[in-house]
């Protein structure tokens, strides 16, 4: 890889890599490595396995400090919820990740560029590579940099929380008997339909929600749900 390249990643990360070596380990997968002995003296597993750590630390650090007092079970969901493949892959693909890999001809024929499992795994080892190279004050105003909208985002729409999950454990305990969720009516074109929801407890009804898929509607019936039953209101008549 030249290093005119890297400088193009160092300027997308926001972060110049005073060993560049790191940077390329960080960047070679291992089918790169095993294809090409001569050109690579290690992969990035090890990076990866120290930049989930550090990751993981640094989301619950920035929310332990958060004025907002979050109890140790919502910080477990939102990290959860922020370390996952899918998110780290969109991280991934803002700073164009994929096309700096170094990948074996076997991963680069199959898409590996694209590849979620592995734009997730090559982030992280790059997280661990700037903590090497930068130290914990670099790393984790980079990861905040990064992952600020998302943060944002998920504290702003409870996407992190589970309401479909307490909904069930909270009616088991007060009714013996789970929710159950009907869909009441669809709109829209094939590819923008939406969905409204009306979740019943003991065939009375408790919520409704809409959304553009039933996952997300259920999701919004249930908080409405919860609401009312927190604030001790009866079914909807």
């Amino acid at each position: 890889m030249k290093l005119k390249n890297t400088a193009e990643l160092e300027r997308r990360l926001g972060y110049v890599f005073k060993n560049k070596e790191l940077l390329i380990e960080a960047l070679t997968h291992k089918s790169f490595y095993h294809e090409n002995p001569d050109k690579a003296v290690a992969y990035n597993e090890r990076l990866e396995f120290l930049g989930d750590s550090i990751l993981g630390f640094v989301i619950v650090e920035h929310l332990f400090l958060s004025d907002r007092k979050f109890t140790e079970s919502v910080m477990a969901k939102i990290k959860s919820y922020l370390v996952k493949e899918s998110i780290l892959s969109e991280i991934a693909d803002s700073i164009s990740l994929g096309k700096y890999l170094r990948l074996g001809k076997g991963e680069e024929a199959t898409g590996g560029r694209a590849k979620k499992s592995l734009l997730a795994d090559a982030i992280e080892a790059l997280f661990g590579a700037i903590y090497i190279d930068g130290g914990y004050k670099k790393v984790r105003e980079l990861l905040l940099r990064l992952f600020r909208e998302k943060i944002d985002v998920i504290l702003h729409s409870n996407e992190f929380h589970d309401f479909k999950t307490e909904l069930q454990e909270k009616t088991q305990l007060l009714f013996g008997a789970l929710p159950e969720y009907r869909v009441i009516k669809q709109e829209g074109e094939e590819h923008k339909k939406i969905f409204t929801i009306e979740v019943f407890i003991g065939g009375k009804k408790f919520g409704r929600g809409a959304g553009k898929s039933k996952k997300e509607a259920q999701t919004l019936a249930a908080r409405e749900a919860l609401s009312r039953l927190r604030s001790g209101k009866r079914a909807v008549s």
